[in-house]
């Protein structure tokens, strides 16, 4: 269906499962959380992001009342600044978000209906995943004194879409962040690989990770990347012994004794 479209990026909230910390502003993958789902509507007539001022181009900012109130007072004041007909409803903390996940949304619009949700594979609603009809969503909102997304939304879905992978990941918990780190680093074992002709299986990234880390901690930091560098070069050259990782995290681990010892020799 054709017919523009805006942007209303949730992106407030107290984070009280991350201790309160500014949950969209975290990184992952050298960009912040919101700045990667700014990136996945490049398609918007206007983009909004509601909560803190944040420094992004080409953004509308909005600020909920009162400041940290919830997602429908977030929504209202969103929603104020959207000129276009449809608005695509979206979390300041979805780090997998991509512009292809928002198109099968696009596609199952239909004329005079109030929008669709995305689901996930539970088939739970996500209900900052969608895209809803503008008019019939200020019209709900006017008669609305709930706090519930779902109260608000519910009645206004005319189509469920489930979507394939991470697109609907969030971030609520440590545990969640940790697992979109992870998640990014896996990404990018594989592309590095690709790019120097690697097989992916020949890598056993944590043990690399658990060596850097040693040497991190043990040595100094910049020894970590020229450690795993030295590494590759042995690797390479065919030099480098069957339980090289082993030996090096090991010399880490001794490196305070073995430089005692080497600064007392006579």
């Amino acid at each position: 269906m054709s017919g523009g479209y805006d942007a209303v990026i949730l992106a407030g909230g107290q984070a009280r499962r991350l201790g309160g910390v500014d949950k969209p502003g975290l990184a992952v993958g050298g960009r912040t959380m919101v700045e990667r789902v700014v990136a996945a509507v490049p398609g918007a007539l206007r983009v909004v992001v509601v909560g803190p001022e944040r420094r992004l181009a080409g953004v509308v900012s909005a600020r909920e009342d009162p400041p940290g109130g919830g997602p429908v007072p977030a929504l209202r004041a969103g929603l104020r600044e959207v000129t276009a007909p449809w608005v695509v409803l979206l979390a300041g903390d979805l780090p997998f978000l991509a512009p292809a996940h928002l198109t099968p949304l696009l596609e199952a619009r239909t004329p005079g209906a109030g929008g669709v949700v995305a689901v996930d594979a539970g088939g739970r609603e996500q209900w900052l995943l969608g895209v809803w009809r503008v008019a019939p969503l200020r019209a709900a909102l006017d008669g609305y004194d709930g706090r519930s997304l779902r109260g608000l939304l519910g009645p206004l879905v005319a189509g469920r879409v489930p979507l394939p992978g991470r697109a609907s990941f969030d971030c609520d918990t440590m545990d969640d962040l940790k697992e979109a780190h992870m998640n990014v680093l896996n990404e990018w074992t594989a592309l590095a690989c690709k790019e120097l002709g690697i097989d992916p299986a020949r890598v056993d990234r944590d043990a690399i990770l658990d060596l850097t880390k040693e040497v991190a901690h043990g040595v100094a930091r910049p020894a970590a990347p020229l450690t795993a560098y030295l590494l590759g070069l042995a690797e390479g050259s065919g030099t480098a012994p069957a339980d090289a990782v082993a030996r090096l995290t090991t010399l880490a681990g001794n490196w305070a004794q073995a430089t005692a010892e080497t600064l007392t020799d006579d």
